[in-house]
């Protein structure tokens, strides 16, 4: 596709959208300025992009019936065998669809991206197939993974592992869904919000999301640089270490990565928690809707964990509940001028730009009657932000979420882990396809409280299944010093080795 010349009528609409008067005369002299760069954009449409070659063969694959996919959590099915050796093989992983598999259907749970297909493979899938690993097919997410519930995606709900009706989590629903029913081994989640670790907490399974940018996001739909997170999803605290181990460390692409520690995190998991702190965070239990039973559970593993040889003991910070107020500037914001006006990407940025997708994306614009309702709503409110007061709300939340950093860095600097709820509640009813727009709302934001700060303030935290009650799911989230998972890793395992979770 080349760039044209702009007529004087293009022109002049542009010049009213930013603001400026020009007459007949200003209008031709900008054009005769504008020519030469439009032919430097033609230069650099006639040359071919610079892209990662795709490596392993694969098929478009196939979405399966009805009778292949009970909980509506698959996409897409195929086969994309790895490398002959390596510590993944033998083991089965799923992607959540904001995940690049070239050749295969991506559709980021949108109805507008329907139709998409990635032409390269995101580093995380690379890593995974190079370590012997074979990927499956791609799970359903939430509509642009913009919701923490499960009933957003275009092609209907993903129904809880548990209990057919009630909400499997989000954003990577899917993911968590096919780890909890033994369809996969293990799953891909992205995390902005708490995607990994609320459907994790829903669907009783482990989900870390690691320090920004310790796993690089190359090859994934962006929603906001500043708390994109991909990480695994899986059934025990060995194989989450495994594949963390796989994907971690800086891809040369990925401008999140700087600084970045790795270990061998799968070695590492023994020593138990003897003579570890860890501070139990009073406020994490006092989220206005949080459920007795979701606190009751999660102070029983604090108590598991002590009788176990950890100190634990109560902390306070008081800033955490302010952290879903910070986070909403610059999530909303972020995903708008991103996602959303930036056509998937946005600028500004030295990254690895998949410009297949940001054409295919930029048809939203044509039919955003048919955006979730959690997408009209952030798109709406971050336009009218935008517009009437800028960008200052974005600035200064960033500005104020280095105080909420220092506040559990200072915690940190007492205690090994913090600990608290994963979510306040468990896992509620669908709600009903003619449910009102608010109803659909409340049910997709209403378990975001205790997973959202970490995503501004980048600190790894980790979801871990700690009991039932009423037959679901209740998890527990272990928080630690940026870069270092391992020591949470080893209390998770050490948790996980007391007992079935599920008897607790």
């Amino acid at each position: 596709m080349t760039v044209q010349v702009p007529t004087p009528r293009q022109l002049q609409e542009v010049a009213e959208e930013i603001g400026l008067d020009l007459t007949p005369a200003d209008v031709a002299s900008f054009i005769g300025l504008i020519t030469p760069s439009i032919a430097a954009y033609n230069v650099i449409d006639a040359m071919p992009d610079n892209l990662p070659v795709v490596r392993y063969p694969r098929s478009p694959g196939y979405r399966p019936p009805a009778g292949e996919n009970s909980r509506n959590a698959w996409y897409v099915k195929t086969t994309v065998a790895g490398a002959a050796e390596g510590k993944l093989k033998g083991r089965t992983i799923v992607l959540k669809d904001n995940i690049m598999l070239a050749g295969v259907p991506m559709m980021n749970g949108a109805a507008t991206l329907e139709g998409y297909m990635p032409d390269i493979d995101a580093t995380v899938v690379e890593r995974i197939l190079d370590a012997g690993g074979t990927i499956i097919g791609k799970a359903h997410c939430e509509s642009f993974c913009l919701s923490g519930s499960s009933h957003t995606n275009a092609t209907g709900p993903v129904h809880n592992p548990h209990r057919m009706g009630y909400s499997a989590g989000g954003s990577s629903s899917g993911s968590a869904v096919l780890v909890a029913l033994g369809e996969a081994d293990m799953a891909l989640g992205g995390d902005q919000g708490g995607s990994i670790r609320m459907p994790a907490s829903f669907c009783g399974i482990y989900g870390m999301k690691a320090t920004h940018g310790l796993v690089p996001y190359t090859g994934i739909m962006p929603i906001e640089i500043t708390v994109d997170h991909v990480g695994p999803m899986t059934r025990t605290v060995t194989d989450n270490a495994l594949l963390l181990e796989v994907l971690a460390g800086p891809d040369g692409y990925d401008p999140r990565q700087y600084n970045v520690q790795t270990r061998p995190y799968s070695t590492l998991l023994g020593g138990g928690v003897a003579g570890m702190r860890i501070g139990v965070v009073s406020e994490g239990f006092m989220q206005p809707n949080a459920e007795a039973d979701v606190n009751a559970k999660v102070r029983d593993a604090a108590a598991r964990l002590a009788a176990l040889g950890a100190v634990v003991e109560d902390v306070s910070i008081p800033m955490h509940l302010l952290g879903g107020a910070l986070w909403t500037p610059i999530g909303v914001e972020g995903l708008t001028q991103t996602m959303m006006h930036g056509d998937g990407y946005g600028v500004s940025r030295s990254d690895l730009y998949v410009t297949s997708l940001m054409d295919f994306h930029r048809n939203w614009r044509t039919r955003a009657n048919e955006l979730s309702e959690t997408t009209k709503l952030f798109t709406l409110l971050g336009s009218y932000i935008r517009k009437h007061h800028g960008s200052r709300y974005f600035g200064k939340a960033t500005n104020l979420t280095r105080l909420l950093k220092a506040a559990y860095d200072a915690a940190l600097a007492d205690y090994d882990l913090l600990l608290m709820p994963t979510t306040p509640i468990k896992a509620s009813k669908l709600p009903p396809a003619d449910a009102p727009r608010e109803q659909v709302v409340e049910h997709a934001l209403n378990m975001i409280s205790n997973t959202a700060p970490f995503d501004i303030t980048h600190h790894p935290a980790m979801a871990i299944p700690c009991g039932m009650a009423d037959g679901l799911p209740i998890s527990m989230m272990l928080i630690g010093k940026h870069w270092d998972e391992a020591t949470i890793y080893r209390a998770a395992y050490a948790f996980e080795q007391s007992g079935d979770w599920t008897a607790f």
